[in-house]
């Protein structure tokens, strides 16, 4: 459970001031207090919404895979991508206060502005949670205890691994310590 609260509230976080700056910078986008309700949504759907229309997405380019050049695969992925994240603005636009103006700056450049916050996040994603798991702990007063933590077999990873290596029930490292905290 901690696990799911602590990647919650920092992506939730992260999201806020994502779009408060895309209100700020991109001309199209107005913001403004929406931005706390649409971080909400934005979250709920990069954490549950994504990885299932991504996978469904995943799912029918890659019937026509070996048709295509490297360059060409590349260029699929790309385009679902940013399909993945244009349906995703779209949701937050229509759920919530934020306003778009324009084809090009409201509905072509935020879901671009998202990919590239995303890509930053998940590169600190790690060092973001640890320290809202450290808030969090000292918020509960050390009463939540970290089950992934207690299990030799989760800690006993290599040093050269990220933790995300499948194993063989199709769970990454990620989703079985989040699975055993529940």
């Amino acid at each position: 459970m901690k696990a799911w609260v602590v990647r919650f509230v920092s992506l939730y976080l992260f999201n806020v001031v994502v779009l408060l700056v895309m209100g700020w910078i991109v001309p199209g986008v107005a913001v403004g207090w929406a931005a706390f309700w649409a971080a909400i949504l934005l979250t709920a759907a990069t954490i549950w919404l994504k990885p299932v229309i991504k996978k469904a997405f995943a799912g029918a380019a890659a019937k026509s895979a070996g048709q295509r050049t490297r360059a060409g695969e590349w260029l699929v992925q790309a385009v679902l991508v940013f399909l993945v994240e244009l349906i995703i603005w779209i949701a937050v636009v229509l759920l919530s206060g934020v306003s778009v103006r324009g084809w090009f700056w409201g509905w072509v450049l935020p879901p671009i502005a998202l990919l590239i916050a995303w890509a930053i996040y998940a590169a600190v994603d790690d060092r973001i949670e640890a320290r809202a798991g450290a808030v969090y702990d000292r918020a509960t007063g050390g009463r939540a205890t970290d089950a992934a933590a207690a299990r030799p077999e989760v800690r006993s990873t290599r040093a050269g691994e990220t933790g995300r290596r499948e194993l063989k029930d199709g769970l990454t490292d990620e989703q079985r310590r989040m699975l055993d905290e529940l």
